[in-house]
This record gives structure tokens, sequence and C-alpha cells, in this order.
């Protein structure tokens, strides 16, 4: 079974129209200067800077395109837009999504992150882009600390036409976990995706139902087949990448969903998730509807960005 075979190249351009008009429009001025002098190069670092890849990633893109202007006695603006545009694509090359993985089902997708991400919408998305593939559904509320969780997805779940997994707030996670692979199995289901709790990611005892979520899903379904993916708010940045950083003490992101990346003009962040992080970009949050969502793929990302 391929779980991620299907691509949305226009969504995933679209959804960086902001990051290109703002981002792209600095670097068309920055670029248009012949000089590739002191002031260029400190403009260019205060620019990715300005779109969210991060100070250290900054530096370093800067100090190997310089080495590579110097080794192949580059002088054309042009010709260096083109080495930058393999530096951030090397950067993202690192952890590509193979999309001819094969999955034994049922795959279980386990979903963590901080409330207010957009996860459980993320969750809906990606149900409704596996629904689209022809696959079948179903989903666990193991969110149990908060009723309106629950609720939510089982909302989620009605308009989806798709199974639910519930028990009363308060209840044990790893029962609802443990609930929804069986009844995936029982029921011949392809996908089972279990929403976990997200406040805050400083809460021990909660990081710590997330580590035994995990643990009861890798021994109820095939561990190949466990995918544990992160949500992160395209629209916090850095903010963003520090919380996604407390996930990774407790649990191991298999790849991330970057939701609301519409709603940025720093696209930049996707960049930094790759190179501090080292967590694969599996998933793009490209709008409000349901069907806004597109596997992510480093080029075409690149290429939304930097034509």
């Amino acid at each position: 079974m391929k779980i991620f075979k299907k691509k949305n190249p226009k969504q995933l351009t679209d959804s960086l129209e902001k990051t290109r008009s703002s981002f792209f429009g600095q670097l068309g001025d920055l670029f248009r200067n012949t000089e590739l002098d002191d002031d260029f190069w400190e403009d260019l670092e205060d620019t990715l800077i300005s779109a969210d890849t991060g100070i250290a990633v900054a530096e370093n893109v800067v100090s190997n395109l310089k080495e590579i202007v110097r080794t192949k006695k580059i002088s054309s603006s042009q010709q260096c837009l083109k080495e930058l545009r393999e530096e951030l694509l090397k950067i993202l090359k690192l952890n590509k999504l193979n999309l001819d993985e094969e999955i034994e089902k049922p795959a279980v997708f386990v979903m963590v992150g901080v409330n207010g991400v957009g996860k459980t919408t993320s969750i809906a998305k990606l149900a409704r882009l596996l629904l689209d593939m022809e696959l079948t559904v179903i989903l666990g509320a193991a969110d149990t600390f908060r009723a309106a969780a629950i609720d939510q997805i089982q909302i989620w779940g009605q308009k989806l036409g798709i199974n639910v997994i519930a028990q009363a707030p308060g209840s044990d996670p790893g029962a609802v976990a443990f609930d929804t692979i069986g009844a995936a199995k029982s029921r011949d289901i392809d996908v089972a995706i279990i929403d976990t709790a997200g406040r805050l990611q400083g809460k021990s005892n909660l990081m710590e139902e997330l580590k035994k979520i995990s643990k009861i899903a890798k021994r109820e379904s095939v561990e190949s087949s466990v995918k544990i993916i992160l949500t992160i708010d395209g629209t916090t940045g850095q903010n963003g990448l520090l919380q996604a950083a407390e996930f990774t003490k407790f649990v191991e992101p298999d790849g991330i969903f970057l939701s609301k990346l519409d709603g940025t003009s720093k696209g930049g962040i996707a960049v930094a998730i790759a190179d501090q992080l080292k967590i694969p970009i599996w998933f793009i949050g490209t709008g409000e509807q349901l069907d806004d969502i597109a596997v992510f793929d480093p080029e075409l990302f690149i290429s939304g960005i930097i034509d």
C-alpha cells in the first residue's frame, strides 16, 4: 500500500504566494546588484533571516555560497542566485519523503503537536487526502484531556463519513489508541489516524502519555507502519521550531505536517525545520478548505519561492 502517492503541485506553489511576493521580491532587488561585495552578502543574510530560515541557517548558507562563488569564480549575480537555489534545495533534500514507500496496513499515523497549531484540522485534511486516494480511514480521539477536542474530531468524522473511536473525557489515551488500531484491524481499514493531546509541551506527564501511545501503536501494528507526525504552525516561525524541539525529546517524529503555510510570508521556516530538526516535511496545509493539503516536494517548494 502506497500512502504518499498523490501530489498537489498547484496547491503547493499557490500556497507560497505570500512568501514569493515578499521573499523573492527582496531577492530580486538584491540580485540586481552586480557587485558581490560585503554589502551584498550582509543583505542576503538579512533577507534569509527575515524569511524565517533562522540565524544559523542563514549564516551557513551565506558562508557556503561565498565559498562556491570563490571556487567557481562566479561574478554574475544571476549565477549566484542559481547557486543559492541549489544550497536551499540541498538542505530540504536531506530528508525527502520516499513517495514509493510500501506500508503494510493498517498504517497508523499518530498526530502530535501543541494545541493551536491546527492539528485536528490537519488530521481532517490528511483523512480527506487518503479518502481521495480511495483508501479507508478511521480516526481515534486520544486527546481525552479536552472534551472539546473529542467533539471536534467527531464532527470532522461526521463530515468525512468515517468512524471515530472515542471514550469519555478523562479516559486513558492509550486505551483509545489501542481500540482504534484494533478497530482498524478488525474492519480491514487502511489507515488509522490518532489525535493526541497537545497542551504545554513542558508538561512531562503529557509527554509520557505520548510515549505510551507511540509504544502501544508500535506494539499493536507493524512497527514500520507506525508514523509519528508532528504538526507545526507555519505562521509561528522560530517559536514553533522551539516547541517542536521539545516534542523530539519524548517522541521521535517520522515526518512533519506544516500547517497554515498559506498564511505566512516567511516560508523559510521549512528550511529551518529541515536543517535544525532533521525531520522531513511530509505535508503542507495550503488553505482553509478540507482539500487544501499537498504532499511536500522540495523541488516544487524552492521553485515556488525562487523561480
